[in-house]
């Protein structure tokens, strides 16, 4: 098999392919042969080296991937070989081989390609823990979402246009024109405008009752004060801190001088009436079954037309380091696939 490494931090050329023999699926395992895989903000933090979870390296990063059953460990239903599957990894899936336990592997529905399977698995579920699970948003609220051409920014959009919710998105003016084809009630220009400004703008100065935060720092600041009452804060990453090819000490330290340590303290959510959370899809992996509830939720909503995943670019596993400069780049429209 084929594998994608992060042998050393620095910029996307540090990513290796390397070949290795094909692994053997262990007691309650399935190996996949990998036809997509999900390249996600996570894996250019962890090829950074300013990804806490990230284990030592030398480590093959990914999260997701999709393809068919060719084997099975033992306990494993033979009848999985030959199926057409979508598979969360912990890690490892930069790869053309992989082996997931049998609960994080979902049978893929007729019709759907590869390519679709693999921009499933953390976009989607990451928007539904912020949208549903613990955002609650409902018909009528408003939210806004950062990065709204990113794959979990296009996800929360779907998911809250079905809910009946108006979106405000911020991004690129590049972007606007398509995000508005795919649901965005209002659009911001964050390179040249003032997203709370404008935010209080479109809803009369009100504010919104969800925002979904990718960026961090001083973004998470300036969406506190425009939550209206009972309005939830969502962070669900920490793009600020990698601004460049390589590791950057100043965006570290801006991070941290930025993010509002102290403003959501318990005091001040009860007098404000506010919310904040924190959701990282990475930390859920003890909680499987509940993953797999909100998974078949989502493909059942793949089904109805409402879940639509938008593919941005693909790439040859030889241009894994390609693959991260152009979402680095904020060129991106969508998912990012490799494909062996």
């Amino acid at each position: 098999m084929r594998q994608i490494w992060i042998e050393k931090f620095g910029a996307p050329d540090v990513l290796k392919v390397k070949e290795a023999p094909d692994p053997a699926p262990a007691a309650g395992e399935i190996r996949v042969r990998v036809e997509a895989s999900g390249v996600n903000f996570a894996d250019i933090m962890g090829r950074l080296g300013i990804y806490p979870d990230l284990p030592p390296i030398p480590v093959v990063p990914g999260y997701e991937v999709a393809g068919r059953v060719d084997a099975v460990g033992a306990g494993v239903d033979a009848s999985w070989i030959g199926r057409d599957v979508i598979a969360m990894t912990r890690f490892g899936g930069y790869a053309d081989v992989v082996c997931a336990p049998q609960g994080q592997v979902f049978a893929r529905p007729e019709g759907m390609s590869a390519l679709e399977g693999a921009a499933l698995p953390v976009n989607y579920i990451t928007a539904w823990q912020l949208v549903v699970a613990m955002g609650g948003l409902k018909k009528g609220e408003t939210m806004l979402v950062h990065s709204a051409g990113g794959g979990v920014g296009i996800a929360a959009t779907q998911l809250a246009k079905h809910i009946g919710a108006t979106v405000i998105g911020t991004a690129s003016a590049g972007k606007h024109e398509a995000l508005r084809e795919l649901g965005v009630d209002h659009l911001i220009d964050y390179t040249r405008e003032d997203f709370e400004k404008r935010t209080r703008e479109i809803t009369g100065g009100r504010g919104v009752e969800l925002i979904l935060d990718a960026v961090g720092g001083e973004s998470v600041k300036k969406g506190f004060r425009i939550l209206a009452p009972t309005g939830r804060l969502g962070m669900f990453g920490a793009s600020s801190m990698a601004t460049g090819r390589t590791r950057n000490p100043l965006a570290l330290l801006s991070f941290a001088l930025q993010t509002p340590w102290l403003q959501a303290n318990p005091v001040t959510l009860m007098n404000e009436n506010k919310g904040v959370f924190g959701v990282n899809v990475g930390h859920m992996w003890n909680e499987t079954p509940r993953i797999a509830r909100w998974f078949e939720e989502i493909l059942g909503l793949w089904k109805e037309g409402v879940v639509k995943p938008q593919i941005a670019k693909t790439f040859a596993f030889a241009e894994a380091g390609a693959a991260h400069d152009y979402i680095q780049s904020r060129s991106n429209l969508g998912k990012v696939l490799l494909t062996p």
